[in-house]
């Protein structure tokens, strides 16, 4: 199911890349609203987690497909991942372990070391956790700037101090 939910995050990625270069030159280009810091820093904060899940989902779709593949097939064992990574160490592999939370397909050694079959499941997952706290943190300020633009609106406005009650005539 990963798989096919990857390769639609595949997809998704270049629709995304484009959504956030579109909205980047609108807010460039003259002819705000006035009240576009809020709504850009909310927008911002839905598009760096909607990148968080499209680099989570393909990460999920790379370990299930890596594991399919090690399960199926005449030329299955030992897993393909693993023997691409490290040709030199194949006659030492006795296993894998699939791992996805964190995504992550590790090799395993007779002696019972593992090593990752692709740094690319380092590098997304360090970015699904970049987006995520970036999200949180977009977010946390829009929440911060409304919150202080309403304080700001409540505020009474300032005593006239003719006609006033200490006044004297």
């Amino acid at each position: 199911m990963f798989i096919l939910l990857g390769f639609a995050a595949l997809l998704a990625a270049p629709v995304w890349a484009i959504a956030v270069v579109v909205k980047l030159l609108s807010v460039v280009l003259p002819g705000r609203r006035p009240d576009w810091g809020v709504r850009l820093l909310r927008w911002g904060a839905g598009m760096a987690a909607a990148a968080a899940a499209i680099f989570l989902i393909m990460a999920l779709g790379a370990v299930e497909l890596s594991d399919n593949e090690s399960r199926s097939g005449a030329d299955s064992s030992p897993a393909p991942a693993c023997r691409d990574a490290a040709p030199h160490l194949v006659e030492h592999l006795v296993g894998h372990r699939a791992s996805y939370l964190p995504p992550a397909f590790d090799c395993v050694l007779d002696d019972g070391t593992t090593y990752p079959s692709s740094e690319s499941y380092v590098w997304l997952n360090g970015l699904v956790v970049t987006c995520a706290v970036a999200s949180v943190l977009l977010a946390a300020g829009a929440w911060y700037t409304t919150d202080r633009q309403t304080g700001r609106q409540m505020r009474l406005p300032p005593r006239e101090t003719l006609g006033g009650p200490n006044e004297k005539s």
